[in-house]
């Protein structure tokens, strides 16, 4: 392995126990102390209770971090379900600029505006520091 991709590598896994991090945390603060913050972003519109959603995105979330953390042979489709996971829940932040809904500091349209453009820095994240995206080109190539 040459001295650039050992530092790519290196940056990759880094990148990918952080985000673990920050799932984990964000994950952990659904079911706790951020409940009702998470409660306020589910759209009106959804057909499913605020609470549950919020718990269930909890769970996925926590289990998303763990794996990302504790099973990087798998990290390239593990990588692919977190960025999937980022852009089901953008609709809950789009809702949350639409409706004008206070959330995380989120209390003016402006906030809640430059809030869109971090879910796809997310994704971003997901698919670069697990090699999704050299995985999802290999498959798409078969």
């Amino acid at each position: 392995m040459t001295a650039a991709a050992t530092e790519t590598s290196t940056l990759r896994d880094v990148l990918r126990w952080l985000l673990g991090g920050v799932l984990l945390a964000a994950g952990v603060s659904h079911l706790t102390t951020q409940r009702d913050e998470f409660q306020a972003q589910v759209p009106d519109w959804f057909p499913v209770g605020d609470d549950l959603v919020v718990i269930v995105s909890g769970v996925v979330e926590i289990s998303l971090g763990l794996a990302l953390i504790a099973l990087p042979r798998h990290r390239a489709i593990v990588g692919t379900i977190a960025a999937a996971f980022f852009v089901v829940i953008f609709p809950g932040n789009i809702a949350q600029w639409v409706e004008g809904t206070d959330a995380f500091g989120l209390d003016t349209d402006t906030k809640r505006f430059a809030r869109l453009f971090f879910q796809p820095v997310l994704v971003a994240w997901a698919l670069f520091s697990t090699g999704a995206w050299t995985y999802l080109r290999r498959v798409a190539a078969r």
